[in-house]
């Protein structure tokens, strides 16, 4: 019996591995592509496709940004990514098309490491959803 929850155990753990690796190239492929696109080739930093996402989320393209407005744009993506795990729900949008977002569940104590694996694995899902990427 105890053979068996170490298989058990081997094979979560390589389902676990399997899941890094695809979240890996799915992340690097789409650093790619937006880099390409957005920074000439430059990669972009997690913090630049936050950014952008919430220009897409926005969706006033042209406009030019204040540092306060960037920030807003960076806590609309947040919600916006954090929305399918039950983080956030989106409520309206204000008179000058922001949207805003409830609070539903806080967010967990997390170390750096897993608040970046976090907001990766949400960003890949964000542009498989949008099909930007596969």
């Amino acid at each position: 019996m105890y053979l068996c929850k170490v298989n058990i155990i081997d094979e979560i753990e390589v389902n676990f591995m399997a899941r890094d690796i695809q979240l890996k190239e799915r992340w690097d492929y789409l650093v790619e592509k937006l880099s390409g696109k957005f920074s000439d080739g430059d990669p972009l930093e997690l913090d630049a496709i936050i950014y952008l996402i919430g220009v897409q989320e926005l969706g006033q393209y042209h406009k030019k940004y204040k540092k306060d407005d960037k920030l807003d744009l960076m806590h609309i993506a947040i919600c916006r990514l954090l929305e399918p795990y039950g983080f956030y729900e989106f409520s309206f949008f204000d008179e000058d098309g922001w949207p805003h977002y409830n609070v539903m569940e806080e967010l967990p104590s997390l170390k750096a490491g897993e608040q970046t694996v976090l907001m990766k694995e949400a960003i890949v899902t964000y542009f498989v959803e949008k099909e930007f990427i596969q």
